[in-house]
């Protein structure tokens, strides 16, 4: 249930996953030094464009400066394997292992741009996979409850961010359908797999005024990312997004 493997149904989506293959197979970016910094920047710009460029479907053609530093901060190098290190800042998905891969940054952008995180918010994340989403919600909330259902990557995800100094940043192995009821409630919650369905128990752990980002749709129909939104007096309200493709909600429900 973690990191996706995501794109954007629209023509210019195609067309920068076009290039994104293209450079991929073709070249590779410098992997020492401060030369990380450039190239980071350079995804952040890419980043920008396909925001603007899809602002029909998110209802914003540009994010928050406070997710924009927070991508132009995290290294997402240090999330991906040693061998793809030099592909890391390549506006597209990488593998991770255990079929899973690091989602595409614009998605992680975008996904944490909608949900609209203030400083000093609790924040959960379902699908925790390198720790690339959580150390960009660590940027911009006040504490991130992460779960994993793969245990490998879970425990690894766990070593890497306490290393990187996310002390604002638990994580757990286990079935993020249910949630974390003793760190409930929530300000808000993303969850990195498709679902059928908004599970019941993330609708519970939100609080009310606070928003949920998820995909919904099977893993062979079309997929949305849909924004919920909890009111005051505990309705909900959905808004489709855009189309993606995710991996499927996992675990035994």
């Amino acid at each position: 249930m973690n990191n996706c493997n995501d794109r954007t149904g629209t023509r210019i989506m195609k067309r920068h996953f076009a290039l994104g293959i293209f450079l991929f197979c073709c070249c590779a970016l410098p992997s020492q030094g401060g030369e990380f910094d450039a190239a980071r920047h350079k995804m952040v710009e890419t980043v920008l464009s396909d925001t603007a460029a899809t602002s029909s479907y998110s209802g914003s053609s540009a994010l928050s400066p406070r997710v924009v530093a927070a991508m132009e901060k995290v290294e997402r190098h240090r999330f991906v394997p040693t061998a793809l290190t030099a592909f890391a800042y390549f506006n597209r998905p990488l593998p991770i292992g255990h079929g899973q891969t690091i989602s595409q940054p614009f998605i992680v952008a975008l996904m944490t741009d909608l949900m609209k995180i203030e400083e000093g918010d609790r924040v959960l994340e379902i699908g925790t996979g390198s720790g690339y989403q959580a150390a960009v919600l660590a940027e911009v909330a006040g504490s991130v409850y992460s779960i994993e259902i793969i245990e490998p990557l879970g425990k690894q995800a766990g070593k890497l961010l306490e290393s990187l100094g996310y002390r604002n940043v638990e994580t757990r192995v286990g079935d993020g359908y249910y949630g974390w009821p003793e760190a409930a409630p929530f300000d808000a919650i993303m969850v990195t797999a498709a679902a059928s369905h908004v599970p019941p128990p993330l609708i519970r752990q939100l609080k009310p005024g606070g928003r949920m980002v998820i995909p919904l749709g099977t893993q062979f129909m079309t997929q949305y990312l849909m924004l919920v939104e909890k009111r005051q007096d505990g309705s909900l309200t959905t808004r489709q997004i855009l189309p993606v493709r995710f991996v499927p909600l996992t675990g035994g429900h």
